[in-house]
């Protein structure tokens, strides 16, 4: 049986890798990431300034080093669904991706703490909260997501007299990516976060 916060412990796990920080953690790192559907990766590449002439096949696992020393980031195609990390999750960035009857989807955490799901459609944002205080929802559809959201636990409960009602923050974080999975039909762990997809460098101008 899978522990409660097994998607946030696969992505930390994944991302730091031996060698890297022992100390660092999803939070101090500022983890940010974005799924788009019904755009080509020309027009993804060209946003994020992205040079598809250095694709080179490459798992999550690999990225951090490189994000850090080059600016490249993991590019990942599944279902659809284009999924860049890291990549600007925030309310306006999101939604300006689903323009022209696509569909994006964002989320980021950040080293104070704050962390944010935005779900935009067709250029109008759907749904935006922080995942550990869901009852907080922003948007056109502040409900559009419930039939998806059915047996994730997103609101921080850290004290009760029941054990089993206690929701940490890692928790939340596994549900809010459990809720990612849901809504672009994929396995979250086999398809993203273990799977080898293209680790794709920044566009460098050129010099005389």
């Amino acid at each position: 049986m899978q522990s409660r916060t097994y998607l946030h412990d696969l992505l930390t796990s994944t991302l730091f890798t031996e060698g890297l920080d022992s100390d660092m953690d999803l939070w101090a790192l500022g983890f940010t990431t974005i799924w788009v559907k019904g755009a080509d990766l020309d027009t993804l590449a060209r946003t994020f300034g992205m040079d598809l002439a250095t694709r080179t096949p490459s798992h999550l696992s690999e990225i951090l080093d490189h994000a850090i020393h080059d600016g490249s980031r993991w590019v990942g195609e599944v279902n659809g669904w284009i999924g860049i990390v890291p990549a600007q999750a925030d309310r306006e960035v999101v939604r300006s991706l689903s323009e022209g009857g696509r569909e994006a989807l964002g989320f980021s955490m950040d080293i104070n703490y704050n962390a944010s799901f935005v779900y935009a459609r067709d250029g109008r944002t759907i749904i935006s909260f922080d995942p550990s205080s869901p009852d907080e929802r922003y948007g056109e559809d502040p409900h559009a997501l419930d039939h998806l959201m059915d047996g994730l636990r997103f609101q921080i409960i850290t004290e009760s007299d029941n054990p089993d009602d206690l929701v940490e923050i890692d928790e939340s974080v596994s549900s809010a990516l459990a809720l990612i999975g849901r809504i672009t039909e994929t396995d979250i762990a086999a398809d993203w976060f273990q799977a080898q997809h293209s680790r794709i460098g920044e566009i460098r101008e050129s010099r005389p």
